[in-house]
This record gives C-alpha cells, structure tokens and sequence, in this order.
C-alpha cells in the first residue's frame, strides 16, 4: 500500500497529464506483479467491493474519535477517505503495513461482518497517507485526475504498444492482467482475442467552430442526426452479444431487452434510445429523461422494461463477421451497414438517417429545426477511416445553439478532491408564483476565480445548514446555459434541463427579474 499512496499522492499534486503519464509508467515499472495489476484496476475503476460501505467506515471512525468532533471535520474537509486519515489516532502495532495484493485478495473474499476488523487493523498499520489511499482504494472514488483512458495509455506506453491495442484487448482480460502485463513486457505475444466479443475504441468527433466551416468542402461530408441518447456499441461474437457504453462499461444488464433481440456475427456503432416503433414500424425516440430511467441500473424490472423499451439508432458497422471494415471509407462503411441491415428484419435496431444538403447555409437551417431529441448534426468525411480517439478533420459535431435562463442560486453544497474545501455544486431556481422553485443543479462552467468569488458569497449569505449543504439568501443569479428542457415528474419544477452549466455569474441582476418557470416551459420544442 506504500508505493501504491505515494503513487495517488504523486497523481493528486500534479495537473500535467503528461507527467501523470510518466509517474504511472514508472509505477509499472518498478512494482511487480500482482500489485502492478491491482493498482492499475484500481485507476481504471474495475475494483470494488460490495462488503465494504462508506457507512461502515464513518461508524470506524466515530468509535475511534468523538463524533461531534469527526461530524464537524468531516462538514469541513468535504472528503470521507481524507477526513477518517487525517483523524484516526495512531497506535502502535508490530505489523508491517499491508500490501495492496493483501487488501484487495481479504475485502474479495470477506464476509460483509468481518470487514470493519479487518479495516480496522489496515488502518492502525498504515500511516496517514496509506491510511487515505487504503480508504480511496475501498469507496472506489480516487479522484486523483486520471481517467481509465489515460491508465491505459500510460500502460501502453510503458509496453510501447498503441493504446488502440490495450483498450480492444481490455475487456477480454481480468484484473491482475497477468497475461497484459507478460505481453507488454516482452516476454510473451500478444493475447488472443478469441471468440469474445470485446470493446474497440470509439472513433470521436471535434465541435465543429465558426472559423472551421469556411475551411470545409461541404461535397465531402455526409450530414446526419446528432440524437440526445448515449453513444454505445453492439459486440456480436461467438454467439454472444454485449452492449457497451462509449467509455468500454458494460451496460448489457440494464437492457436485455435489447440484447434478447441481438443474435449475429457484427460489431455496430450507434446511438441507445427509448421509444415505440410508430405504425410504419419506424422508432420514435422520447425524450432523455425517459432513457434516464433505464441507465445506471444493475437490473431492469418489468415495469421499466414495459414503460421505457429500449432500441438502437445505427451510424456505422465496425466488423461485419470476422472482416474488419475499420480501414474502409465511411460511404463504403455505410453501404455496407445497409446491407447487413437488410438481410432480416433489426426489431430492435434502425438506421440513422442520411440528410441531403448541397451548402453550409441550409444545413443551418435544418441544424436549427431539430426537435428535442436530437442534439444537432454530425458532419462525417466521406472518405474517413474508423480511427479510435478523436482525429481532428475527419469528423465534427454540429450542435444546437445552447439555451439561457437567468437562474437563483438557492443551495451551495462542497465540492470533492481538490474542490472539497469551496461550495462548488450549486442548486438554482426560477420563480413560480412568487417563489423559488429549483430548476437544475450544476456543476461547472465557471473558472477557479469565480469559484473563489462564488463560494466567498455563499459563506457570507448562508441562510441554514444541513451537513455539507447551504441555503444561501435570495441574491445571486446565474445566466445558465443547457441543452434542452424536457417535461418530468422527477422534479418539483415539472421540468429537466439538459446538460446545465454557468455560463455567466449576473452580479449585476437582481434576482426579482430572474426568469419565470414557465418561460423555461415554452422552451420545450
């Protein structure tokens, strides 16, 4: 656990990604295996632990401290891992600290009433730092700036091997990576696929800016629908199918629905929708918030199942059998998803459609026609390759110009990991019959010098406090910029807003001419 803290620390306390690069290959480097494989599940975020809660860690540490004492610390610090570190009093123990393979083995294998103990003794072994990293490691929430993509590209680099190939191989592997390891070290080839049906990397698109359209020929791009879903892709192999997210999560258990009907020999690219064929047999979307309730689910039951029935919108075909179509021109890629698409009936799957358009004016136009559940455009070469990670000229998308609503900052909550100690997560509203209703939450859009000037107002105009929350004074409006907004009986104000951000801080309004919950309701297209 020693090396596997310094390492955490190193990665906290150093913005350059570059150099975050560069400590995960030497970690690799220098730490055998199993705890090099251990370490890098933990950074990608395929470790977890379903014995282990954050409840039970709070109830070790208000046994070991007072509690109005940790309450209060906590409240401040913002972070649980950090705040138990800091205040978990030392004793003195003839064990050396754990290792990370001891941890991880002993929480896979424990029962759930054996856990604390075991905690408990981890915890009096290590020092402070060890004691922080040992609890990230257990609630899953590093926050230490690394994303699964760049542990792997520093595993990549560290093997010198494209990182195109460590992320296709990924989801046919299991933490420790024994066999990733050997083969990025040289002493063994690379592993075989086999019949697995695994995740290839997504090939993304650049905003498309005003100065890029002068630059383009549109004869060369093809223009389609931008749809307010999430990206996924379709792994048929070996008789089995999964479905994953654009990130390489595996979201199959929460549609099977969806993969009941997937029985082929392909790898597709497309966009996860809800929504009920119409007469013609054509899939209708429905809007973000009804795909909301089918996301994040270990399970779907009957109920969501019958209300939200999932489908796929198909952009482009990755691999049709074992031939990879990756290398072939988009419009060739496209002749041939219609073709696949054609040989028997899709019930659950539908093409995207192509739009006609002969200049950049009129594809405006039709940009801006676009009702809610789409986004905007995607504008693709027709000449382009399938190339994983995000080439800029190949593809761009084109989306709807954002929304505005003048907003009232009504509830500040902390922040986590570097943010801990400032009031970042804000909860604003609009008015309704003379009073505050909250619209949306958000989190970001603001630079650090506005943090600082926002979380200086919160503490010199808060209201009431509950725990790590705020109720600040009516005073403080926001011009908010979303997406969209959708009718939903999830929230107090009947409505949802689509990718909330601060996009201006309006110390200047009064916030008695903020806007109106019903303007925001006359903003639905």
């Amino acid at each position: 656990m020693i090396s596997f803290a310094r390492l955490l620390d190193g990665l906290l306390y150093t913005p350059s990604r570059n150099a975050k690069l560069r400590l995960i290959q030497a970690y690799l480097a220098e730490t055998p295996d199993p705890e090099r494989g251990w370490a890098l599940a933990a950074l990608v975020g395929d470790l977890s632990f379903a014995a282990a809660k954050p409840a039970m860690i709070r109830a070790l540490a208000a046994e070991r401290s007072d509690p109005e004492l940790f309450a209060w610390s906590y409240d401040f610090v913002g972070d649980l891992a950090e705040t138990v570190a800091l205040i978990w009093p030392e004793r003195r123990v003839n064990e050396p600290p754990p290792g990370l393979t001891e941890v991880v083995q002993a929480l896979s294998q424990a029962r759930r009433g054996e856990v604390p103990a075991l905690i408990e003794t981890w915890l009096d072994r290590l020092d402070s730092d060890g004691r922080w990293a040992l609890l990230k490691l257990i609630t899953g929430g590093l926050r230490v700036g690394v994303s699964a993509r760049l542990a792997k590209t520093a595993a990549a680099a560290w093997g010198g091997v494209d990182p195109a190939e460590v992320e296709e191989l990924w989801h046919g592997l299991a933490a420790p990576y024994p066999s990733l390891f050997a083969w990025l070290s040289g002493a063994t080839e690379r592993p075989a696929l086999g019949e697995t049906p695994v995740f290839r990397p997504p090939m993304l698109a650049h905003p498309l800016e005003p100065e890029d359209i002068d630059a383009l020929d549109a004869a060369l791009y093809r223009a389609e629908w931008k749809w307010d879903g999430i990206r996924i892709q379709i792994a048929m192999r070996g008789g089995e199918s999964r479905l994953f997210s654009r990130t390489g999560d595996d979201i199959g258990a929460a549609f099977p629905d969806l993969l009941a009907a997937l029985d082929d020999d392909a790898v597709l690219d497309g966009e996860l929708l809800v929504g009920r064929p119409d007469d013609a047999g054509n899939h209708q979307p429905a809007p973000f918030n009804e795909l909301q309730q089918r996301l994040n689910r270990k399970t779907a039951g009957p109920s969501h199942l019958a209300r939200f029935p999932a489908f796929v919108r198909l952009y482009d075909l990755l691999f049709d059998g074992a031939e990879d179509l990756r290398p072939l021109p988009f419009d060739q890629r496209r002749s041939r998803l219609e073709a696949w698409f054609a040989r028997r009936p899709r019930p659950r799957l539908d093409l995207s459609e192509q739009l006609a358009f002969t200049d950049w004016d009129g594809l405006a136009r039709l940009r801006e026609s676009a009702v809610d559940s789409i986004e905007g455009l995607m504008l693709k070469r027709g000449d382009s390759a399938y190339v994983a990670g995000r080439p800029k000229g190949p593809w761009f998308k084109w989306k709807r110009n954002a929304l505005l609503a003048d907003c009232v900052l009504m509830y500040a909550q902390r922040g986590h990991g570097k943010r801990s100690s400032f009031y970042s997560d804000y909860t604003f509203g609009c008015w309704r019959e003379g009073k505050l209703t909250p619209v949306g939450k958000a989190y970001f859009g603001f630079t650090d010098a506005e943090l600082a000037e926002i979380d200086k107002w919160v503490r010199a105009h808060t209201v009431k406090r509950y725990g790590p929350v705020r109720e600040v004074e009516i005073g403080l409006v926001f011009e908010v910029a979303f997406d969209s907004v959708q009718r939903s009986t999830r929230h107090r104000s009947g409505l949802a807003m689509r990718f909330p951000r601060i996009s201006r801080i309006r110390w200047d309004k009064p916030a008695a001419e903020a806007d109106e919950v019903e303007t925001l309701a006359r903003l639905i297209r």
